[in-house]
């Protein structure tokens, strides 16, 4: 698909906490359209945060609204709020962005209402229906972004195409493939709950986009190493 003038302009990309001993980021992201929409891609970490057993306590940094206001946002200028999955350091402050459209994978909500794992976010993402879009697979949210369903860190995870003027496609896999070590089909699952063969078709499927769309630069969603690397609001990918 070409770049459209309504397209995307901007990619941000914001840090909102980290794990320094385990080089472990926690991210999300804004995306800026031609004709003025703010498309945020999950909320980041909440301001209390639980963490499984043996996991270090996260550093918060600038939550998500923090960062936002630095670009001159507050939560009612984002129109949509792209739900990756509803994992807790991915839905942090979903409540707060009530004017805007959530869009979510079906099948991923409707594994939500009754997996455990989703229980202690519920409280973020259990917004009224109304406010929910439910989409079915592959699908061009906007023209020049495109919401790309990988199952297997959890049933009905999406990863998200942007396609920039300047830099090109950019693919940002979220969990999908959380380091680029893993962005290989031989993969194995890193937590538990996570299903494996979903897990390498996904990455499968991502890697042969990446090979047909020429796609030069790939996210990662919690890769510290990349991260270092990568332009962070209020810089930007345009």
């Amino acid at each position: 698909m070409s770049i459209t003038k309504s397209g995307p302009q901007r990619l941000y990309l914001m840090q909102v906490g980290s794990v320094p001993e385990r080089n472990l980021p926690f991210v999300c992201y804004l995306v800026q359209t031609a004709d003025g929409k703010n498309v945020l891609i999950d909320s980041g970490l909440p301001p209390i945060t639980e963490v499984p057993p043996g996991m270090p306590m996260p550093a918060i940094e600038k939550n998500v609204i923090e960062q936002l206001a630095t670009v001159g946002l507050k939560p009612e200028n984002i129109n949509i709020l792209v739900c990756t999955h509803f994992d807790g350091d991915h839905t942090g402050y979903h409540e707060a962005f009530t004017q805007a459209e959530m869009v979510v994978q079906r099948q991923h909500y409707a594994t939500a209402q009754t997996d455990q794992r989703f229980a202690a976010s519920r409280p973020h993402w259990d917004q009224p229906i109304e406010r929910y879009r439910f989409v079915d697979g592959d699908t061009q949210l906007l023209p020049g972004l495109e919401l790309i369903e990988t199952s297997g860190h959890t049933p009905g995870h999406q990863s998200v195409l942007v396609r920039l003027p300047n830099t090109g496609p950019v693919l940002l896999t979220i969990d999908a493939v959380p380091a680029k070590q893993m962005f290989t089909v031989e993969r194995h699952a890193s937590r538990n709950g996570e299903n494996e063969e979903a897990l390498r078709a996904s990455t499968k499927k991502l890697l042969d986009l990446v090979q047909r769309e020429q796609i030069s630069l790939v996210i990662f969603g919690h890769d510290g190493d990349q991260w270092k690397t990568l332009k962070k609001l209020p810089d930007f990918y345009s």
